[in-house]
């Protein structure tokens, strides 16, 4: 899934329960982290770990790829609700995912 893919999903209205159980992620996890294989590109598909499995790390190798954690899902949510309310409505999904990649490679 690529990012503009998962701003669509959830400002639709996804659920966040249901989108852990079709990625096979531990709902249970204390915190799920949003990474992207390097080098970066808006384009790149996510993937998707439980922190329990990447110690927190910024790099994470699974399977000989190294990936890169652009944040958790608790911030990426917050900033989909935040892009829900009423004065953010009108932003298009475009723009969020520019300043949601524009977030993870500049100042995370």
């Amino acid at each position: 899934m690529k990012l503009l893919g998962l701003v669509k999903y959830f400002r639709a209205g996804g659920d966040f329960k249901e989108f852990c159980q079709s990625m096979s992620l531990d709902i249970e996890s204390e915190v799920i982290e949003i990474y992207m294989e390097m080098p970066f590109n808006i384009d790149n598909d996510l993937f998707f770990f439980e922190i329990e499995k990447t110690g927190g790390k910024n790099d994470y190798t699974f399977n000989g790829v190294k990936y890169f954690n652009l944040f958790d899902f608790y911030y990426f949510l917050n900033v989909i609700d935040e892009s829900n309310n009423i004065e953010n409505k009108s932003l298009s999904n475009d723009l969020i995912v520019k300043s949601l990649y524009d977030y993870a490679k500049n100042d995370a």
